[in-house]
This record gives C-alpha cells, sequence and structure tokens, in this order.
C-alpha cells in the first residue's frame, strides 16, 4: 500500500523513456487500436478481476487504479495489447489501508503458471509464467518491463516503509504466450 496520490517509481522512468524514444511506446495506428483487454484471471492464486485503462499523469507517471477499487488491476495503454507484439503491463495494487487487493497474491505465482486475459474482441489469450522478480523500485528495470514483449504484472511489495508510506520493492511477473 502506498500514501494515496503515488505511483509506482516506474512512472517516472517510464515518462522518460517515452520522451527519450520521442514516440509512445504503442502509436495506436496498428488494427488493433480499438482492442482493449477487459479481464485478467489467474486461477493459481484465486485472481478474476476486471481492467481499466491506465495513461500517464501529467508528470509523466504511469497511473495507477484508484486506491477505492482495491479489486481492479489497471492496462497501461503505452504498451501493447496482450496478445499482440509488444510488452503489455498490467498494474494492481498488493493491498489497501485495511484488506488485501488484487495482486496481494502475486509474489506466489510460479513459472509455468497460466494468465489469462479477456480482450474485448472476444479473443482469450494465454501466457504461461516464465519467472518472478522482486526489485527495489530504485532499481526497477523498466526497458525490461516497458520494452521486451510479452505480459509483466507489476505491483508494490517487500519492506514496508512506515515513514514513506510506501513498499519499497515491486514484485514483476513475466509472462510469454502459451
Amino acid at each position: 500500500m502506498a500514501r494515496p496520490g503515488r505511483v509506482v517509481l516506474a512512472g517516472a522512468a517510464t515518462g522518460l523513456l517515452l520522451v527519450a524514444f520521442g514516440k509512445g511506446m504503442q502509436t495506436g495506428t496498428t488494427p488493433t487500436a480499438s482492442i482493449v483487454p477487459e479481464s485478467i484471471d489467474i486461477p493459481s492464486i484465486d485472481v478474476d478481476a476486471p481492467l481499466m485503462k491506465l495513461g500517464l499523469s501529467k508528470d509523466g507517471e504511469v497511473e495507477l487504479p484508484p486506491y477505492e477499487k482495491p479489486k481492479v488491476a489497471g492496462w497501461y495503454t503505452g504498451s501493447a495489447v496482450p496478445g499482440e507484439k509488444g510488452a503489455s503491463v498490467i498494474i494492481g495494487h498488493v493491498d489497501t489501508k485495511t484488506a488485501p487487493a488484487v495482486f496481494y497474491k502475486l509474489r506466489q505465482l510460479r513459472k509455468g503458471e497460466t494468465v489469462k486475459v479477456e480482450r474485448s474482441d472476444g479473443k482469450v489469450v494465454s501466457f504461461k509464467v516464465d519467472h518472478i522478480e522482486q526489485v527495489h523500485k530504485d532499481s526497477f528495470p523498466t526497458r525490461r518491463v516497458y520494452l521486451e514483449d510479452g505480459l509483466k504484472l507489476v505491483t508494490c511489495g517487500g519492506k514496508f516503509d512506515y515513514a514513506k508510506g510506501e513498499y519499497l520493492d515491486n514484485i514483476i511477473v513475466y509472462a510469454s504466450r502459451a
């Protein structure tokens, strides 16, 4: 859990990457521009959640789903539609001040387990978990998450810094098409 208004530190780095590349990571000119992911299903950790669209804030950080909707995850619209070529990024909270949130059990995923994403075109795209890592937010692997092919699921984790009101690490799941 982090203070309301705080975003995953990766957002700042993502904004810098967008500026460095001079464009969004997904141009929106592909035939799938009107297709969006609608829900995520991870049977092994009891996740079946709707997805909302997440963009960049005015200061260039990736938005987070609202804290008032802890059971909703978000798809970063600057990433590829899951199932298409490119990096697809889905972000969710680990918890709130009072209860677990959508990605509370994300760190329990194991290599080979299945993640399914249902899209607005009716397709369900299946992914297999390749690996999971826990990284300090200061060492967030921005290029791997936002530029390399595959599905990435991101949440907070590790120790909670009560003075800052946030977790020190991120949990990242990397998955490829099944």
